[in-house]
C-alpha cells in the first residue's frame, strides 16, 4: 500500500467517525425546544405502580393547581426539577386560610394573587387528589388530571434519574 492509499484510507476512517458522531447526537441529543431530557417526572400509587412518567430536563417546571377545599379558590404550587428533586419556586393563593401559608413572607404577583417562595427541595410529593379539589398536574407541556389518573388513591411524584443508553465506542482506528 502506498503512503496516498494509506492516507486517503485514514480520512475515510475519520470521515466515517464523524458521520456516526453526528448522527448519533441528532438521535439522543436535545429534544423539544432544544431541552434535553435529563430524567422522568414518574407519577406511582400507593402501590409503587407507575400511572405517568413524562421525561423532563433540569429546570422543567411542575405545577400542580387545585381548588382549595375551605377557601373554594384556586392554588398553584410550582416546582423546578433540579437533578432528581422537586424543587418549591412559588405558591400561588387567591385568599389566606386554613393549610396556606400564614406566616411565610407574602406579596402580591402581578394578577392580584398572593405568592410566596418556599424555600428547600423534595425527592418526592405525596398528594391526594379529590374531585372537590380537581387536582391536575403539569409538566412543561403536558397536564393531566389528577384525579382520574389516582383513581381515588393517593399518588406520590418524583424524579427518575436518566437511564444511560450504551455509547459507541471505537474499538479499532485504523
Amino acid at each position: 500500500m502506498t503512503a496516498r492509499t494509506d492516507h486517503v484510507r485514514r480520512l475515510l476512517v475519520v470521515a466515517v467517525a464523524l458521520v456516526v458522531c453526528v448522527a448519533t447526537a441528532g438521535a439522543v441529543g436535545p429534544g423539544e425546544g432544544g431541552t434535553e431530557a435529563t430524567g422522568t417526572l414518574v407519577v406511582t400509587d400507593e402501590a409503587g405502580t407507575v400511572l405517568l412518567s413524562v421525561p423532563v430536563a433540569n429546570g422543567t417546571l411542575v405545577t400542580v393547581e387545585y381548588t382549595h377545599s375551605v377557601e373554594k379558590t384556586t392554588v398553584t404550587e410550582e416546582y423546578a426539577v433540579s437533578g432528581t428533586t422537586l424543587s418549591p419556586t412559588r405558591m400561588l393563593f387567591d385568599s389566606s386560610g386554613a393549610g396556606l401559608p400564614s406566616d411565610a413572607p407574602v406579596e402580591r404577583a402581578d394578577d392580584g394573587r398572593y405568592v410566596t417562595y418556599p424555600d428547600g427541595a423534595h425527592e418526592s410529593i405525596t398528594l391526594s387528589p379529590g374531585p372537590i379539589a380537581g387536582h391536575t398536574l403539569t409538566a412543561g407541556d403536558e397536564t393531566v388530571d389528577l384525579v382520574a389518573l389516582a383513581d381515588g388513591e393517593s399518588v406520590r411524584l418524583s424524579i427518575d434519574p436518566p437511564t444511560r443508553s450504551p455509547s459507541l465506542t471505537p474499538t479499532h482506528v485504523v
